[in-house]
């Protein structure tokens, strides 16, 4: 496995009460007490959970990851998910109707404007929906944000997570991965999803693999069936790892870099759209 956390200040008024019982914490089998007596058998977690995003275009399999790791780690781990759609929260209402968490640790973020300003730009909403997950479910250990589906520049601020996973799949096709960008370079995981597609789409994923490390100076890369037990478990054994690293102070989480300019396709603009950068 890889070698393996400023906390923003960011205070804020809660103005709903917020009750820690919590009976449904019981849901999935066993209860998150608060620092009177370890959860799941080790050391309690800190306050301040293990925040990791999840990035990716549009379809990559982002949902179905974040459903894959909360169905096979809540047995051991306290987790909380949340998702980031522009008007809507599909994606919270389907991690939720999949049952792999308490409905009420998966929440949503609308964002209202371009998925990755949200996540890079102006986190403020992020930050206060996973500071309320966090109090409202204390101690968690990870908490899972999704962003909502962008392209192959979306990456999150160091500001709101601790560790970022950028998701393609191989139905995008065995080139995308060499054509690089911030999130495929420098993520601190890459995942080469739904590789049991690969024979009805020609995908060599072997090459895929090999594209995506070379564009990643050898940072790690997964290929990734949820029909797979291997690559499964070694997702797993990611995560616990890089939790094993923040309890520790042992992870510094790092800026994946500006996302590249990008167009933004506007009708009523007499260019047609307006080219956006990130600084």
């Amino acid at each position: 496995m890889p070698d393996h956390t400023p906390d923003p200040a960011h205070p804020h008024d809660h103005a709903h009460p917020h009750d820690h019982a919590h009976p449904h914490a019981q849901a999935h089998g066993h209860a998150h007490p608060h620092a009177d007596a370890p959860p799941h058998g080790h050391a309690p977690a800190p306050t301040r959970s293990l925040r990791l995003g999840v990035a990716g275009p549009v379809g990559t399999g982002k949902s179905s990851l974040i459903a894959l790791v909360c169905r096979e780690l809540a047995h051991e781990l306290a987790l909380g998910v949340i998702t980031n759609d522009i008007y809507t929260d599909e994606d919270a209402r389907f991690l939720r109707s999949a049952g792999v968490l308490d409905p009420e640790r998966i929440r949503a973020v609308e964002t209202g404007a371009c998925p990755h300003t949200a996540i890079r730009d102006d986190v403020t909403a992020n930050l206060l929906a996973v500071e309320d997950l966090e109090e409202d479910f204390a101690p968690l250990d990870v908490v899972l944000v999704e962003s909502g589906g962008d392209n192959l520049t979306a990456t999150f601020s160091p500001a709101l997570v601790d560790a970022q996973i950028f998701v393609l799949d191989v139905a995008g096709g065995g080139d995308v991965a060499r054509k690089g960008g911030p999130g495929i370079g420098r993520a601190d995981l890459l995942v080469v999803n739904k590789t049991d597609l690969a024979p009805y789409v020609g995908v060599d994923v072997t090459r895929m693999v090999a594209d995506a490390t070379a564009a990643r100076d050898g940072r790690p890369v997964l290929a990734l069936s949820r029909h797979d037990a291997a690559s499964v478990e070694a997702l797993k054994d990611w995560v616990r790892v890089m939790l094993a690293a923040h309890r520790a102070g042992a992870h510094v989480p790092q800026d994946p870099g500006p996302m590249a300019p990008h167009f933004h396709a506007d009708e009523e603009h007499p260019a047609g759209g307006i080219l956006h950068t990130h600084a």
